[in-house]
């Protein structure tokens, strides 16, 4: 597995050994021990494994003797306090359970990943390709502008009246938006439309430089007023830059066909609807709540697009 990964698990993974029966530990590794805590062994394997996890990928022959002896201190402390959470039965109560679940799914799926893709490397070809479709998907065009923001739309309006009377823009948002942008005049940089909110993407592309919103625009922070100040063409960034990311993306979407392949073929009921115990069941014709989404900050909405540059500024 990739060590840079390891250092959380490594103890983790200390903490499940010291959950199961003797034997399972003993099965997971048969290497000669390093220590025993209360008769259980700590494999050399194992040991070996905690100790690439910690220092990046170094054996412990790399290691003084007084590294060695503290790490192998450190692996025994998690041994005992892990088997006095079993003793206290703290594995099988409140979110421990779940905690430990994740993390042993979480390691699986690694695992299997890792195995899957070994023999599966990204062809050039699939590289070029994936370039090609998210440079086809990027955003052309960069916008950037300023606004004010505030609490209701008379307010707005009111600001748009004093702009149409000649006070200047940067003055006005300085004085009345509740955006930190004020500090700048109202400016939010550069930017592309998909890293803001509709509402605000929709009245900038409807803007020509220098043009600002003759009507409030609400989106879910307020109300705002927006003066966009120049446009500007986005030059993609050459494939060489972006390959490894390329790589990502590619091996990414093989993993998830793959699993995707394995719930197709999976017998897989689902049950969320269904209330908890201690729920009542909705009534006819009332609509479950949607979940909540998190709130940007104002005004983007999401990130930019991984094949787009130069990158957006921000706030």
């Amino acid at each position: 597995m990739n060590h840079a990964r390891t250092l959380c698990l490594a103890v983790t993974l200390a903490a499940l050994a010291a959950c199961q029966p003797k034997s399972a530990t003993t099965a997971a590794d048969s290497s000669p021990p390093v220590a025993t805590v209360n008769g259980t062994p700590i494999g050399r394997d194992f040991y070996e494994f905690y100790i690439k996890g910690i220092t990046g990928g170094k054996s412990s022959a790399e290691l003084t003797a007084q590294q060695r002896s503290v790490a192998l201190d450190n692996l025994i402390r998690a041994r005992l306090v892990a088997a006095e959470a079993a003793n206290q039965g703290l594995d099988k109560s409140g979110d421990t359970v779940y905690l430990l679940e994740l993390t042993r799914l979480n390691v699986l799926q690694q695992a299997v990943q890792e195995r899957y893709l070994k023999d599966r490397k990204p062809t050039e070809q699939e590289l070029r390709a994936e370039y090609e479709t998210e440079i086809a998907a990027a955003p052309k065009t960069e916008y950037h502008a300023r606004h004010i923001l505030v609490a209701t739309e008379p307010f707005a309006q009111k600001i748009i009246e004093r702009l149409d009377k000649g006070e200047k823009f940067d003055v006005l948002a300085k004085s009345e938006s509740m955006d930190s942008s004020k500090n700048n005049g109202g400016d939010i940089g550069w930017f592309t439309t998909d890293r803001m909110v509709p509402e605000f993407s929709g009245a900038i592309v409807a803007l020509k430089a220098g043009e600002y919103t003759h009507k409030p625009v609400q989106t879910q922070f307020g109300w705002h007023v927006i003066q966009l100040l120049d446009t500007r063409e986005l030059t993609p960034p050459p494939f060489d830059q972006v390959r490894q990311r390329m790589e990502q993306a590619v091996t990414a979407k093989k993993f998830r066909m793959y699993s995707d392949e394995l719930m197709h073929n999976a017998k897989i009921e689902r049950f969320i609807n269904q209330p908890a115990a201690g729920q009542a069941a909705p009534t006819s014709g009332s609509a479950a709540p949607a979940p909540a989404a998190p709130a940007p900050a104002a005004p983007a909405a999401a990130p930019p697009a991984p094949a787009s540059t130069p990158a957006p500024s921000k706030n």
